[in-house]
């Protein structure tokens, strides 16, 4: 029986990984006709696509929601919906502030921030991990690099989840998602023309000051880079965070390692094993051959990051969760020109929360009848993992 694979397919929020397997062993370029989109499932090619922003860009943006996919994506994906040089003016304009350099000296501030989150759900001994700390560590600290106002913060985050949340089934923005993107735009005109007139120190002021070619950046181009960087910013994190939670839950022997002091490991093999952002889409720029297929120029891709990170041919044994693997070929952060942005802030983030909680607990348990998935097409990951520690 031929591979079918649609990401719009329910079952792969279950576990998409059988399938993924199957596309790389026998459709490693696969044509959904009904759809009219490609996937590319193996490491090899999925790699060099997202290195090659000439034959497949992004200028479309890397969604496949219709009412975001095309020329005007960029108004509401900035930077993630363009390409060179374009994109690499425009991510200049907040670059700096997410380098490992400026990451690193942030370290004290994330860990006060985790440990006041933190303090709450140690006490009560049974807490929900996304809710009450996955979903709050992110945002806090999104927030304060970028200057959103403390009071601001919790309705901030009830948007993005609208925004991002779909029914089962949905193949395009709610009526609800599309509300929520507009009452988030409205906020951030707001904090744009509050620090046009009181300048900080956070990126708000920078962006509220900033210009492209000689002009001064309008608010919708704000807007729009605002937006990538507190989705983006916030949704990846807690997704990783809430993954890194499960299989640990779902692996006791990798999880001992973990609290044995293999929380970078513990963080590294869970963006491989299970990676928040399952797929990029791609328009191709000029017809390709690969293995033996023609894609035709215009055709919409989709790289599969979730399936090339289980490649056999790069990992030994990928179907197996395991801190001592050597992940460095992990490409959960995509490549090239468009590589995230956000990756050492994501990571550090990670790396303390679940330092934060290996120092309290001893163990810990999930219920597994009230665990609830997000449902999206290319994100995964959990809205409630409830828990119950044993503290030390």
């Amino acid at each position: 029986m031929a591979v079918e694979y649609s990401p719009y397919d329910e079952q792969l929020n279950v576990d998409p990984y059988p399938l993924y397997a199957r596309l790389r062993e026998t459709a490693p370029v696969h044509h959904n006709e009904d759809l009219d989109i490609w996937a590319l499932s193996r490491h090899a090619d999925v790699d060099a696509a997202l290195r090659d922003s000439a034959g497949f860009s992004s200028a479309n943006g890397p969604l496949l929601d219709s009412a975001i996919w095309g020329t005007d994506a960029h108004k509401v994906m900035s930077f993630n919906a363009m390409d060179p040089p374009e994109h690499t003016r425009t991510r200049a304009l907040v670059s700096a502030v997410f380098s490992p350099r400026r990451m690193a000296g942030l370290e004290p501030r994330i860990r006060d921030i985790v440990r006041t989150h933190l303090e709450p759900a140690m006490e009560r001994e049974s807490f929900d991990f996304v809710t009450d700390v996955a979903a709050t560590v992110p945002m806090d600290v999104i927030s304060e690099l970028i200057g959103v106002p403390a009071d601001d913060r919790a309705e901030a985050r009830r948007l993005i989840n609208l925004a991002f949340h779909r029914p089962p089934g949905a193949r395009d923005l709610t009526p609800e998602n599309a509300q929520a993107m507009g009452a988030l735009a409205e906020h951030y005109v707001r904090w744009v023309d509050e620090r046009r007139r009181t300048p900080g120190t956070d990126l708000l002021t920078t962006l509220a000051q900033a210009s492209v070619d000689g002009s001064p950046l309008t608010d919708q181009q704000i807007i729009a880079l605002l937006g990538l960087l507190v989705t983006a910013g916030y949704e990846t994190s807690l997704r990783l965070l809430g993954n890194a939670w499960y299989w640990a839950w779902r692996h006791p022997e990798q999880r001992a390692r973990a609290f044995d002091g293999q929380i970078t490991n513990w963080v590294e093999e869970t963006l491989r094993y299970d990676t928040p952002i399952q797929y990029l889409v791609r328009t191709l720029t000029e017809d390709r051959t690969l293995h033996g297929v023609r894609l035709p120029k215009g055709a919409r891709v989709l790289l599969l990051i979730g399936a090339a990170n289980r490649d056999p041919e790069v990992f030994a044994d990928a179907e197996r969760f395991d801190l001592g693997r050597d992940t460095h070929r992990a490409i959960s952060f995509g490549g090239g020109p468009h590589f995230c942005l956000g990756a050492p802030l994501a990571r550090l983030e990670a790396r303390i929360v679940l330092d934060e909680l290996a120092a309290r607990i001893s163990a810990y348990e999930i219920d597994p009848d009230r665990i609830v998935r997000v449902y999206t097409t290319n994100i995964r990951g959990f809205s409630s993992l409830p828990t119950t520690i044993k503290l030390r």
